[in-house]
């Protein structure tokens, strides 16, 4: 049996039952552990009180703002992962800094065990989980919500009313949410319905597009080799750039997605995410690469993306592919330095304008003016050389090959 447990904290109606019923059943001492991830102020005001109030012998609140930006979230714009076409991880990226901190944690205080209020149904028990295999495989692993018996909302507020330990939660609460500098995820409630439109009151970070100003708005971001820098001209720290951008980018409704996506445990669900500054990003790092990828490496890219964007949502972060990946996606964003230009109109973020010393663009190959540097009669032999193959099968079985169209 454990003796001494860090639990994953945030404050809410989970984990605040997870407290006493670790020490009311496993006998240990419990210390909580939240992370600062830029969910904001108002989810980590009081939560030391709180915790010490729960049972918890002691509350450690680490900030991971800047850690998060460059180790996590520029990493992945840098391979341009999105999970099933439309999801930019937010959720999935953080999930392995906190484990990672927790584990720090646990070693601070002589921690024999770490817990987490995920349940099993979800993709987080397999994301926390999975970083503490990679780091700290001796420590044991307590998930309440796979083996205890509460079941509902309603029972964890009954379990807190009889040991008198106070929570803002109600049974009325009608989303599960979770916010972070990248974004922030709405699921539950009616969302549960995947045929009907998310009400209105889901968002939080993004204006109505319908309400968004009337006249567009033009950022220009400045990367250095694919991290972001700038924008409008002004420098700005890693973390001051993503919160201006979500501020900008919001207030013209940019970055809202509603997705049925698959969890990793395997079963469906919807989610309506908001990620405004990170649409941005995304889409201004496409024009840098616009200009400096060739197509045979634009191409495999986005093979490779495919392959990080799985690992990411399936908490593999702490494996030697996804770093092998990562090494090569810092590789290929060595030259990715330059500017570019994105509208943002009533919902939408358009790239408008790139620009970068790094270009392959020549306008002197481009256009159809003559120049020394292409022969135009030279694209009859490749043509004849990439067409071999199907002038080979129209000479033995006919035109088209003998294929019946």
């Amino acid at each position: 049996m454990p003796t001494k447990v860090v639990l994953a904290y945030s404050g809410g109606l989970d984990t605040s039952a997870v407290i006493p019923w670790l020490k009311e059943n496993l006998g240990c001492e419990v210390i909580a552990y939240a992370g600062d991830v830029g969910q904001g102020a108002e989810e980590l005001e009081g939560l030391e009180e709180k915790a010490i109030a729960s049972g918890a012998s002691a509350c450690r609140i680490v900030d991971l703002k800047r850690e998060f930006v460059e180790s996590y979230i520029w990493p992945t714009l840098i391979a341009g992962i999105h999970y099933e076409q439309d999801y930019l991880l937010g959720t999935s990226i953080a999930r392995p800094l906190l484990a990672q901190a927790q584990v720090d944690v646990a070693r601070e205080f002589g921690a024999d065990a770490v817990a987490h209020g995920c349940t099993g149904k979800g993709n987080d028990q397999v994301r926390f989980e999975a970083t503490f295999a990679a780091l700290a495989p001796d420590l044991e692993i307590i998930a309440p919500w796979r083996v205890w018996d509460i079941e509902s909302r309603e029972d964890l507020l009954a379990y807190l009313a009889e040991r008198n330990i106070p929570t803002t939660s109600t049974a009325a609460k009608i989303y599960s949410r979770d916010r972070n500098l990248w974004h922030i995820s709405h699921e539950g409630g009616p969302l549960e319905d995947p045929g009907i439109a998310g009400p209105d009151d889901v968002w939080m970070l993004t204006t109505n597009p319908a309400d968004a100003p009337d006249t567009p708005q033009d950022v220009v971001i400045e990367f250095e080799a694919g991290r972001p820098v700038a924008v409008d001209g002004e420098r700005l720290a890693p973390e001051s750039l993503v919160e201006h951008l979500n501020a900008v980018a919001g207030a013209h409704g940019v970055g809202r997605i509603d997705i049925l996506e698959n969890r990793c445990v395997g079963m469906k669900s919807r989610g309506l995410y908001e990620t405004p500054g990170g649409t941005v990003l995304v889409e201004a790092l496409k024009g840098i690469e616009q200009c400096v990828l060739d197509r045979e490496t634009t191409q495999w890219k986005q093979q490779m993306s495919l392959t990080y964007a799985k690992l990411v949502y399936d908490g593999r972060w702490f494996t030697p592919l996804r770093e092998a990946l990562s090494a090569c996606a810092e590789r290929l964003a060595e030259r990715l330095t330059g500017t570019a230009t994105v509208r943002l109109f009533k919902g939408s973020a358009m790239l408008v304008g790139r620009d970068s010393l790094w270009s392959l663009y020549e306008e002197d190959y481009a256009t159809f003016s003559e120049e020394e540097g292409y022969d135009q009669k030279h694209a009859e032999g490749f043509i004849r050389l990439i067409t071999l193959s199907e002038r080979i099968a129209a000479v033995k079985f006919g035109a088209n090959g003998g294929r019946v169209i």
